[in-house]
Protein backbone atom coordinates (compact mmCIF):
# COMPACT_ATOMS: atom_id res chain seq x y z
CA UNK A 1 0.00 0.00 0.00
CA UNK A 2 1.00 3.17 -0.46
CA UNK A 3 0.83 6.10 1.47
CA UNK A 4 -1.21 9.66 0.92
CA UNK A 5 0.49 11.72 3.33
CA UNK A 6 3.16 12.87 2.62
CA UNK A 7 6.62 12.38 4.57
CA UNK A 8 6.96 15.53 5.49
CA UNK A 9 3.37 15.29 7.12
CA UNK A 10 4.28 12.21 8.93
CA UNK A 11 7.29 13.76 10.11
CA UNK A 12 5.29 16.32 11.78
CA UNK A 13 2.66 14.08 13.07
CA UNK A 14 5.55 12.19 14.61
CA UNK A 15 7.06 15.04 15.78
CA UNK A 16 4.27 15.48 18.08
CA UNK A 17 4.42 11.85 19.31
CA UNK A 18 8.29 11.49 20.22
CA UNK A 19 10.28 9.04 18.80
CA UNK A 20 8.07 6.70 16.61
CA UNK A 21 7.21 5.72 12.81
CA UNK A 22 3.57 5.33 11.46
CA UNK A 23 2.53 1.91 9.66
CA UNK A 24 -0.38 2.38 7.18
CA UNK A 25 -2.98 -0.68 8.39
CA UNK A 26 -6.15 0.69 6.58
CA UNK A 27 -6.46 2.76 3.31
CA UNK A 28 -10.50 2.96 2.48
CA UNK A 29 -10.16 3.16 -1.23
CA UNK A 30 -8.31 -0.49 -0.96
CA UNK A 31 -10.50 -1.96 1.87
CA UNK A 32 -13.73 -0.34 1.60
CA UNK A 33 -15.39 2.35 2.91
CA UNK A 34 -16.74 0.52 5.36
CA UNK A 35 -16.68 -0.02 9.55
CA UNK A 36 -16.53 -3.73 9.12
CA UNK A 37 -13.43 -3.55 6.94
CA UNK A 38 -11.80 -0.67 9.28
CA UNK A 39 -12.09 -2.98 11.74
CA UNK A 40 -11.01 -6.07 10.37
CA UNK A 41 -7.89 -4.17 9.71
CA UNK A 42 -7.64 -1.85 12.90
CA UNK A 43 -8.92 -3.20 16.01
CA UNK A 44 -6.84 -4.04 18.58
CA UNK A 45 -3.99 -1.81 17.20
CA UNK A 46 -2.82 1.06 19.36
CA UNK A 47 -2.15 3.93 19.13
CA UNK A 48 -3.50 5.06 15.90
CA UNK A 49 -3.08 7.65 13.63
CA UNK A 50 -6.04 8.57 11.63
CA UNK A 51 -6.35 10.80 8.57
CA UNK A 52 -9.27 11.79 6.15
CA UNK A 53 -8.56 13.47 3.14
CA UNK A 54 -11.81 15.30 1.19
CA UNK A 55 -12.77 16.56 -2.28
CA UNK A 56 -11.97 20.17 -1.04
CA UNK A 57 -7.50 19.07 -0.46
CA UNK A 58 -7.79 19.28 3.08
CA UNK A 59 -6.28 16.99 5.81
CA UNK A 60 -7.76 16.02 8.79
CA UNK A 61 -7.75 13.45 11.74
CA UNK A 62 -7.18 12.15 14.56
CA UNK A 63 -4.85 10.37 17.53
CA UNK A 64 -6.22 7.91 20.18
CA UNK A 65 -3.46 5.33 22.17
CA UNK A 66 -6.44 3.04 22.72
CA UNK A 67 -7.10 -0.08 20.88
CA UNK A 68 -10.23 0.02 18.96
CA UNK A 69 -13.18 -2.16 18.74
CA UNK A 70 -16.82 -2.47 18.17
CA UNK A 71 -18.03 -2.42 22.11
CA UNK A 72 -20.51 0.64 21.54
CA UNK A 73 -19.03 2.13 24.30
CA UNK A 74 -16.86 5.41 24.83
CA UNK A 75 -13.36 4.84 26.48
CA UNK A 76 -11.19 7.45 28.44
CA UNK A 77 -7.69 8.58 26.92
CA UNK A 78 -6.70 11.84 27.90
CA UNK A 79 -3.65 11.76 24.84
CA UNK A 80 -6.56 12.25 22.26
CA UNK A 81 -6.53 14.80 19.93
CA UNK A 82 -7.53 15.58 16.59
CA UNK A 83 -6.18 17.87 13.83
CA UNK A 84 -6.02 19.74 10.71
CA UNK A 85 -2.93 20.89 8.49
CA UNK A 86 -2.74 24.38 7.16
CA UNK A 87 0.07 23.71 4.56
CA UNK A 88 2.66 21.73 6.20
CA UNK A 89 1.70 22.78 9.64
CA UNK A 90 -0.49 20.89 12.11
CA UNK A 91 -2.72 22.17 14.00
CA UNK A 92 -3.93 20.59 17.06
CA UNK A 93 -6.90 20.05 19.12
CA UNK A 94 -6.60 17.82 22.24
CA UNK A 95 -9.58 16.25 23.74
CA UNK A 96 -11.96 18.18 26.42
CA UNK A 97 -13.61 15.45 28.05
CA UNK A 98 -11.44 12.49 28.49
CA UNK A 99 -13.87 9.94 29.47
CA UNK A 100 -15.69 10.39 25.63
CA UNK A 101 -12.36 10.58 24.00
CA UNK A 102 -13.24 8.11 21.53
CA UNK A 103 -16.29 5.75 20.47
CA UNK A 104 -16.27 1.78 19.95
CA UNK A 105 -18.76 1.80 17.01
CA UNK A 106 -18.87 -1.25 14.73
CA UNK A 107 -20.81 0.29 11.31
CA UNK A 108 -18.53 3.30 11.93
CA UNK A 109 -14.05 4.08 10.68
CA UNK A 110 -12.35 6.31 13.66
CA UNK A 111 -14.94 7.70 15.86
CA UNK A 112 -13.64 10.85 18.03
CA UNK A 113 -15.95 12.09 20.71
CA UNK A 114 -19.08 12.78 19.03
CA UNK A 115 -17.06 15.56 17.16
CA UNK A 116 -15.73 13.43 14.32
CA UNK A 117 -16.03 10.86 12.33
CA UNK A 118 -14.27 8.95 9.42
CA UNK A 119 -16.53 6.28 7.19
CA UNK A 120 -19.65 7.67 8.62
CA UNK A 121 -22.34 4.71 9.15
CA UNK A 122 -20.08 3.10 6.63
CA UNK A 123 -20.05 5.37 3.99
CA UNK A 124 -16.95 7.79 2.87
CA UNK A 125 -18.33 10.57 4.53
CA UNK A 126 -17.30 12.84 7.89
CA UNK A 127 -19.65 13.28 10.66
CA UNK A 128 -19.10 17.02 11.96
CA UNK A 129 -20.34 18.16 15.20
CA UNK A 130 -17.06 20.34 17.00
CA UNK A 131 -17.66 20.99 20.70
CA UNK A 132 -18.55 17.63 21.37
CA UNK A 133 -15.30 16.71 23.38
CA UNK A 134 -13.14 18.34 20.70
CA UNK A 135 -13.43 21.92 20.12
CA UNK A 136 -13.00 23.03 16.54
CA UNK A 137 -14.25 25.35 13.82
CA UNK A 138 -15.44 23.20 10.76
CA UNK A 139 -14.70 25.16 8.10
CA UNK A 140 -10.43 25.34 9.94
CA UNK A 141 -10.66 21.30 10.35
CA UNK A 142 -12.25 20.18 7.08
CA UNK A 143 -14.08 23.13 5.35
CA UNK A 144 -17.59 22.25 5.75
CA UNK A 145 -16.32 19.50 2.77
CA UNK A 146 -17.60 16.27 4.35
CA UNK A 147 -17.11 13.94 1.37
CA UNK A 148 -14.28 11.45 1.68
CA UNK A 149 -12.09 10.81 -1.02
CA UNK A 150 -9.76 8.81 1.11
CA UNK A 151 -9.06 7.94 4.45
CA UNK A 152 -6.15 6.04 6.19
CA UNK A 153 -5.39 4.91 9.54
CA UNK A 154 -1.86 4.27 10.86
CA UNK A 155 -0.63 2.34 14.04
CA UNK A 156 2.23 4.35 15.95
CA UNK A 157 5.39 2.21 16.54
CA UNK A 158 8.52 2.93 18.85
CA UNK A 159 11.77 3.33 16.80
CA UNK A 160 13.05 2.99 20.69
CA UNK A 161 16.01 0.93 20.10
CA UNK A 162 18.06 -1.47 22.15
CA UNK A 163 20.25 0.42 24.83
CA UNK A 164 23.71 0.78 24.38
CA UNK A 165 26.06 -0.64 27.42
CA UNK A 166 28.12 2.31 26.69
CA UNK A 167 27.20 6.14 26.74
CA UNK A 168 28.46 8.26 23.87
CA UNK A 169 29.47 11.15 26.04
CA UNK A 170 30.62 10.92 29.90
CA UNK A 171 28.78 12.66 32.33
CA UNK A 172 28.31 11.73 36.27
CA UNK A 173 24.78 11.44 37.31
CA UNK A 174 25.48 12.01 41.09
CA UNK A 175 24.87 14.75 43.61
CA UNK A 176 28.10 15.56 44.29
CA UNK A 177 28.30 16.23 40.78
CA UNK A 178 25.34 18.62 40.59
CA UNK A 179 27.00 20.41 43.88
CA UNK A 180 30.58 20.75 42.12
CA UNK A 181 29.13 22.35 39.07
CA UNK A 182 26.77 24.91 40.89
CA UNK A 183 30.07 25.74 42.99
CA UNK A 184 32.24 26.21 39.88
CA UNK A 185 29.14 28.33 38.52
CA UNK A 186 29.14 30.12 41.60
CA UNK A 187 32.81 30.97 41.76
CA UNK A 188 33.33 31.76 37.86
CA UNK A 189 34.55 35.55 37.29
CA UNK A 190 35.15 36.47 33.71
CA UNK A 191 38.20 37.18 32.45
CA UNK A 192 37.91 40.98 31.65
CA UNK A 193 38.19 43.24 34.83
CA UNK A 194 35.45 45.71 33.33
CA UNK A 195 32.85 42.63 33.37
CA UNK A 196 31.62 41.49 35.94
CA UNK A 197 28.69 39.01 34.50
CA UNK A 198 29.22 37.39 31.08
CA UNK A 199 26.33 37.39 28.86
CA UNK A 200 24.44 35.21 26.85
CA UNK A 201 22.18 35.75 24.44
CA UNK A 202 19.15 32.87 23.57
CA UNK A 203 17.51 32.62 20.43
CA UNK A 204 15.31 30.09 18.97
CA UNK A 205 11.78 29.69 17.61
CA UNK A 206 8.53 30.43 19.43
CA UNK A 207 7.79 27.66 22.09
CA UNK A 208 11.47 25.76 21.65
CA UNK A 209 12.06 26.93 25.31
CA UNK A 210 13.86 30.17 25.71
CA UNK A 211 12.17 31.56 28.61
CA UNK A 212 11.47 27.72 30.22
CA UNK A 213 15.44 27.33 30.27
CA UNK A 214 15.93 30.82 32.56
CA UNK A 215 12.82 29.62 34.73
CA UNK A 216 14.54 26.31 35.04
CA UNK A 217 18.28 27.39 35.85
CA UNK A 218 17.10 29.93 38.40
CA UNK A 219 14.88 27.15 39.99
CA UNK A 220 18.09 24.91 40.49
CA UNK A 221 19.65 27.26 42.45
CA UNK A 222 16.61 28.74 44.36
CA UNK A 223 15.79 24.47 45.38
CA UNK A 224 12.23 24.66 44.00
CA UNK A 225 10.64 24.96 41.21
CA UNK A 226 10.13 29.00 40.11
CA UNK A 227 8.51 30.74 36.88
CA UNK A 228 10.04 34.24 36.71
CA UNK A 229 9.93 34.23 32.95
CA UNK A 230 6.74 34.68 31.29
CA UNK A 231 7.00 31.01 29.16
CA UNK A 232 4.38 28.69 27.46
CA UNK A 233 2.54 27.15 24.49
CA UNK A 234 1.72 30.11 22.00
CA UNK A 235 1.95 29.94 18.32
CA UNK A 236 3.13 33.59 18.67
CA UNK A 237 5.82 34.85 20.90
CA UNK A 238 5.33 35.34 24.91
CA UNK A 239 8.02 37.46 25.08
CA UNK A 240 7.29 40.91 23.99
CA UNK A 241 10.58 43.12 25.27
CA UNK A 242 14.32 42.12 25.60
CA UNK A 243 14.71 40.82 28.78
CA UNK A 244 17.92 40.44 30.82
CA UNK A 245 17.93 37.99 34.02
CA UNK A 246 20.37 37.48 36.04
CA UNK A 247 20.06 34.59 38.41
CA UNK A 248 20.62 34.83 41.90
CA UNK A 249 22.60 31.53 44.40
CA UNK A 250 19.28 31.32 46.66
CA UNK A 251 16.36 33.57 47.49
CA UNK A 252 18.67 36.33 49.29
CA UNK A 253 22.01 34.78 47.65
CA UNK A 254 24.47 36.77 45.35
CA UNK A 255 23.92 37.01 41.34
CA UNK A 256 25.19 34.81 39.82
CA UNK A 257 28.07 35.87 36.53
CA UNK A 258 26.03 35.13 34.20
CA UNK A 259 23.17 37.03 32.27
CA UNK A 260 20.78 35.39 30.44
CA UNK A 261 19.55 37.21 28.39
CA UNK A 262 15.72 36.98 26.31
CA UNK A 263 14.12 37.38 23.06
CA UNK A 264 11.20 37.08 21.16
CA UNK A 265 10.83 33.82 19.27
CA UNK A 266 11.69 33.27 16.03
CA UNK A 267 8.69 32.97 13.26
CA UNK A 268 8.40 31.90 9.66
CA UNK A 269 6.57 34.85 8.11
CA UNK A 270 7.90 37.91 7.68
CA UNK A 271 7.22 41.03 9.85
CA UNK A 272 6.95 38.96 12.71
CA UNK A 273 8.82 37.65 15.65
CA UNK A 274 12.31 38.69 16.15
CA UNK A 275 13.70 41.27 13.44
CA UNK A 276 17.09 40.04 12.63
CA UNK A 277 17.97 43.56 12.74
CA UNK A 278 17.45 43.86 16.65
CA UNK A 279 19.64 40.73 17.25
CA UNK A 280 22.29 42.63 15.16
CA UNK A 281 21.49 45.68 17.62
CA UNK A 282 21.32 43.38 20.68
CA UNK A 283 24.70 41.43 19.66
CA UNK A 284 26.60 44.99 19.89
CA UNK A 285 24.87 46.10 23.01
CA UNK A 286 22.73 48.82 21.78
CA UNK A 287 19.14 47.35 23.60
CA UNK A 288 18.66 48.17 27.06
CA UNK A 289 16.80 45.83 29.53
CA UNK A 290 12.78 46.36 28.83
CA UNK A 291 12.57 47.01 25.34
CA UNK A 292 9.55 46.65 23.45
CA UNK A 293 9.78 44.49 20.20
CA UNK A 294 8.98 45.83 16.70
CA UNK A 295 8.84 42.84 14.70
CA UNK A 296 7.96 45.57 11.35
CA UNK A 297 10.21 48.13 12.63
CA UNK A 298 13.55 47.71 14.16
CA UNK A 299 15.52 49.86 17.04
CA UNK A 300 17.27 52.46 15.27
CA UNK A 301 19.69 54.57 16.45
CA UNK A 302 19.18 57.48 18.79
CA UNK A 303 15.15 56.09 19.25
CA UNK A 304 14.31 55.70 23.04
CA UNK A 305 16.05 52.81 24.37
CA UNK A 306 19.13 52.76 22.15
CA UNK A 307 22.18 52.49 24.35
CA UNK A 308 24.80 55.11 21.61
CA UNK A 309 28.07 53.83 23.44
CA UNK A 310 27.90 50.82 24.81
CA UNK A 311 30.89 48.96 26.71
CA UNK A 312 32.40 45.36 26.61
CA UNK A 313 30.29 44.80 29.45
CA UNK A 314 27.18 45.49 27.89
CA UNK A 315 27.99 43.26 24.85
CA UNK A 316 27.06 39.96 24.18
CA UNK A 317 29.42 37.17 24.76
CA UNK A 318 27.97 33.83 24.04
CA UNK A 319 25.15 33.09 21.61
CA UNK A 320 22.96 30.11 22.53
CA UNK A 321 20.28 28.73 20.10
CA UNK A 322 17.63 26.86 21.70
CA UNK A 323 15.97 24.42 19.71
CA UNK A 324 13.06 22.25 20.57
CA UNK A 325 14.24 18.07 19.51
CA UNK A 326 10.85 17.32 18.79
CA UNK A 327 10.68 19.84 15.71
CA UNK A 328 14.28 19.38 14.09
CA UNK A 329 13.28 17.32 11.22
CA UNK A 330 10.57 19.21 10.32
CA UNK A 331 12.38 23.05 10.57
CA UNK A 332 10.56 24.97 8.23
CA UNK A 333 12.61 26.42 5.26
CA UNK A 334 11.55 30.20 6.28
CA UNK A 335 12.97 29.39 9.81
CA UNK A 336 16.24 27.99 8.45
CA UNK A 337 16.75 30.83 6.23
CA UNK A 338 16.19 32.96 8.95
CA UNK A 339 18.91 31.21 11.53
CA UNK A 340 21.38 31.33 8.72
CA UNK A 341 21.15 35.27 8.31
CA UNK A 342 21.72 35.46 12.19
CA UNK A 343 24.22 33.14 12.54
CA UNK A 344 26.24 35.14 9.36
CA UNK A 345 25.57 37.97 11.80
CA UNK A 346 27.37 35.90 14.96
CA UNK A 347 29.98 34.89 12.87
CA UNK A 348 31.34 38.47 11.57
CA UNK A 349 31.21 39.33 15.51
CA UNK A 350 33.66 36.43 16.33
CA UNK A 351 30.94 35.33 19.41
CA UNK A 352 31.18 31.82 20.17
CA UNK A 353 27.66 30.13 19.51
CA UNK A 354 26.29 26.87 20.95
CA UNK A 355 23.00 25.26 20.73
CA UNK A 356 20.50 24.00 23.65
CA UNK A 357 18.31 20.85 22.51
CA UNK A 358 15.54 20.93 24.47
CA UNK A 359 12.63 18.84 25.24
CA UNK A 360 14.45 15.64 24.69
CA UNK A 361 12.53 13.76 27.17
CA UNK A 362 9.11 14.57 24.84
CA UNK A 363 11.24 13.26 21.67
CA UNK A 364 12.50 9.98 23.05
CA UNK A 365 11.15 7.24 25.50
CA UNK A 366 13.82 6.36 26.47
CA UNK A 367 14.92 9.88 28.08
CA UNK A 368 11.24 10.50 29.00
CA UNK A 369 11.96 7.28 31.76
CA UNK A 370 15.09 8.14 33.06
CA UNK A 371 17.06 11.45 31.85
CA UNK A 372 20.43 10.05 32.77
CA UNK A 373 19.87 8.39 29.37
CA UNK A 374 20.17 11.37 27.28
CA UNK A 375 23.84 9.90 26.16
CA UNK A 376 22.73 6.43 25.66
CA UNK A 377 19.66 7.16 23.11
CA UNK A 378 20.62 6.60 19.59
CA UNK A 379 17.90 9.26 18.60
CA UNK A 380 18.68 12.23 20.70
CA UNK A 381 22.11 12.00 19.18
CA UNK A 382 20.77 11.71 15.78
CA UNK A 383 18.28 14.69 16.27
CA UNK A 384 21.90 16.69 17.74
CA UNK A 385 23.77 15.50 14.30
CA UNK A 386 20.77 16.69 12.72
CA UNK A 387 21.34 20.15 14.41
CA UNK A 388 24.92 20.00 13.67
CA UNK A 389 23.85 19.98 10.22
CA UNK A 390 21.31 22.69 10.01
CA UNK A 391 23.28 25.35 11.91
CA UNK A 392 26.72 24.21 10.70
CA UNK A 393 28.55 24.03 14.84
CA UNK A 394 30.28 21.08 15.32
CA UNK A 395 28.44 18.56 17.95
CA UNK A 396 30.65 19.51 20.61
CA UNK A 397 28.85 22.52 20.93
CA UNK A 398 25.26 20.98 21.24
CA UNK A 399 23.80 20.43 24.69
CA UNK A 400 21.09 18.39 25.33
CA UNK A 401 18.77 19.35 28.30
CA UNK A 402 14.90 18.96 29.59
CA UNK A 403 13.79 22.47 31.56
CA UNK A 404 11.22 22.10 34.23
CA UNK A 405 7.47 22.31 32.35
CA UNK A 406 5.23 20.32 34.39
CA UNK A 407 7.37 19.32 37.66
CA UNK A 408 6.86 20.35 41.46
CA UNK A 409 9.90 19.15 42.68
CA UNK A 410 13.97 19.19 41.63
CA UNK A 411 15.44 16.30 40.02
CA UNK A 412 19.12 15.75 39.95
CA UNK A 413 19.52 14.61 36.74
CA UNK A 414 17.56 17.22 35.19
CA UNK A 415 19.78 19.96 36.96
CA UNK A 416 22.93 18.22 36.10
CA UNK A 417 22.03 18.67 32.77
CA UNK A 418 21.27 22.75 33.07
CA UNK A 419 24.18 23.14 34.97
CA UNK A 420 26.27 21.45 32.76
CA UNK A 421 24.46 23.97 29.46
CA UNK A 422 25.53 26.55 31.63
CA UNK A 423 29.37 25.44 32.30
CA UNK A 424 29.56 25.60 28.19
CA UNK A 425 28.37 28.83 28.30
CA UNK A 426 30.97 29.83 30.52
CA UNK A 427 33.66 28.02 28.27
CA UNK A 428 32.57 29.52 25.19
CA UNK A 429 32.45 33.27 26.76
CA UNK A 430 36.35 32.94 28.08
CA UNK A 431 36.46 31.87 24.49
CA UNK A 432 35.39 35.34 23.61
CA UNK A 433 37.44 37.47 25.84
CA UNK A 434 40.50 35.14 24.55
CA UNK A 435 39.32 36.74 20.91
CA UNK A 436 39.44 40.35 22.38
CA UNK A 437 42.27 40.12 24.50
CA UNK A 438 44.51 39.18 21.24
CA UNK A 439 42.93 42.31 19.50
CA UNK A 440 43.06 44.83 21.85
CA UNK A 441 45.91 44.63 23.80
CA UNK A 442 44.78 47.39 26.43
CA UNK A 443 42.08 45.14 28.16
CA UNK A 444 42.77 43.84 31.39
CA UNK A 445 42.43 39.79 31.42
CA UNK A 446 42.24 38.44 34.78
CA UNK A 447 44.75 35.35 35.19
Amino acid sequence: MNSMLTKNRQKTICSQLGNVKLQLLYKGSIHGFTGAAFHQRCDNRCPTVSVGYNTSGYVFGGYTKQPFCQSGQFVHDDQAFVFTFKGENLIKYPVTSPIYAVKMMGNCGPYFGEALVLVNGSQAVVHSNPGNHYNFNAADMHGNDLKLTECEVYQVESELTTEPEKPWRTIVWESEERKELMDRIRSYKPMVSSVPQCRVLLIGAVGAGKSSFFNSLNSVFRGHVTSQAISGSSTTSLTTQFRTYSVKSGREGNPLPIILCDTMGLEESTGAGLDIDDISSILKGHLSDHYQFNPSAPLQPGARGYRKSPGLKDKIHCVAYVMDACKISIMPKKLQEKLDAIRTRVNSLEIPQLVLLTKVDEACPLVMEDVSKVYKSAYIKKMMQEASARLGVPLSCIVPLKNYTEELELDTNTDILLLSAVIQMLRFADDYFDNISRKFSNIEIKE
